[in-house]
C-alpha cells in the first residue's frame, strides 16, 4: 500500500481520473530496466523514478565525460570520471527514496541480455548502436518483455512501443523490430553523435516520452505505440506517426522463424 509520504509525493497523479490511487499502485509494483544512462535514459530513469514505479534498473558501463554533460541531464560536472550507472543510482536515489534502484556496470552481451532482461517488466532501450538494438529487441521477444525503444539524430528522433510477444484484437502477432528496420545499415553510414553532433534538448524530449509511454504501459490508459512509429522534426516542430505492420517474413514472430535464442549476436 502506499504510505503517507507517497500519497503527498504523487498528488498530481493520484487525482488523475486516468491514474488514481490503482495507477499509482501499478506504478509502485512495477519494475523498469533501461538500457543505457545517456542522452535518452537520463531524463527517462528521472521521470520513471519521479513517477513512483517501484524498482529501476540500469545497463550501463560507461564512465561521465565533461562532453556528455550537454544533454545526459542525471550527471553533473563533479561525476566526471565516475561510473554513469553509480551515478544515476545517486540521482534516483536523491529524488525519490522510495524506489530501488539496480546499477548494472556492465555492457548488454548475449550471455546476459536474457538475465538482466527477464528481471523486469518492461525494458526501455536508449541505446546509441544498432548492434545493442538488435539484441534488446530480440532478448525482449524471447523473454515476452515489452519493449520501449527509441533513436536520436541530430534534430530528429522516432519512438516505438514493441510488444511482439503478442497478439492483437485479430489474433495476429503484433509488428518486432526487425518488421520496422529489416536489417542494420552498413557500417559507417550513419554518423556516431560524437561525428554528427546531437541538440540536448532534443534528447530530452524523447527520453521524457519514453518515461511517459512506459507509464502508459504500467497503468494503462489511452493508446500506446505498438505498431507506430513516433518521428519527430525538431527543426521544424513537427510530429508525425506512421504505422507499422508485422513482416510474415520477420525471424522472430514471422511465418518461418529462424530466430530461436541469441547465438546470433555477438
Amino acid at each position: 500500500m502506499l504510505s503517507g509520504d507517497e500519497l503527498e509525493r504523487y498528488a498530481r497523479h493520484i487525482v488523475l481520473h486516468e491514474v488514481g490511487g490503482p495507477g499509482q499502485q501499478a506504478l509502485k509494483e512495477a519494475s523498469v530496466l533501461v538500457i543505457g544512462a545517456g542522452g535518452l535514459g537520463a531524463p527517462a530513469l528521472m521521470y520513471l523514478a519521479a513517477a513512483g514505479v517501484g524498482e529501476l534498473g540500469v545497463v550501463d558501463d560507461d564512465d561521465v565525460s565533461l562532453s556528455n554533460l550537454q544533454r545526459q541531464i542525471i550527471h553533473t560536472t563533479p561525476d566526471i570520471g565516475r561510473r554513469k550507472a553509480d551515478t544515476a543510482a545517486d540521482r534516483v536515489y536523491a529524488l525519490n527514496p522510495h524506489v530501488r534502484f539496480a546499477a548494472h556496470a556492465t555492457r548488454l552481451k548475449a550471455d546476459n541480455a536474457m538475465a538482466l532482461i527477464g528481471g523486469y517488466d518492461i525494458v526501455l532501450d536508449g541505446s546509441d548502436n544498432f548492434e545493442t538494438r538488435y539484441l534488446v529487441s530480440d532478448a525482449c521477444f524471447l523473454s515476452a518483455r515489452p519493449l520501449i525503444t527509441a533513436s536520436l539524430g541530430t534534430f530528429d528522433g522516432s519512438l516505438t512501443t514493441i510488444r511482439a510477444h503478442e497478439k492483437n484484437e485479430k489474433g495476429e502477432f503484433n509488428p518486432t523490430y526487425r518488421c520496422l528496420f529489416p536489417e542494420p545499415p552498413p557500417p559507417g553510414t550513419i554518423p556516431t553523435c560524437a561525428e554528427a553532433g546531437v541538440l540536448g534538448a532534443l534528447a530530452g524530449v524523447l527520453g521524457s516520452m519514453m518515461a511517459l509511454e512506459a507509464i502508459r504501459e504500467i497503468v494503462g490508459f489511452g493508446e500506446g505505440l505498438v505498431g507506430k512509429l513516433l518521428m519527430i522534426d525538431a527543426r521544424n516542430m513537427r510530429f508525425e506517426t506512421l504505422r507499422y505492420a508485422r513482416d510474415p517474413l520477420n525471424p522472430l514472430n514471422g511465418d518461418a522463424l529462424t530466430i530461436t535464442d541469441l547465438s546470433g549476436h555477438q
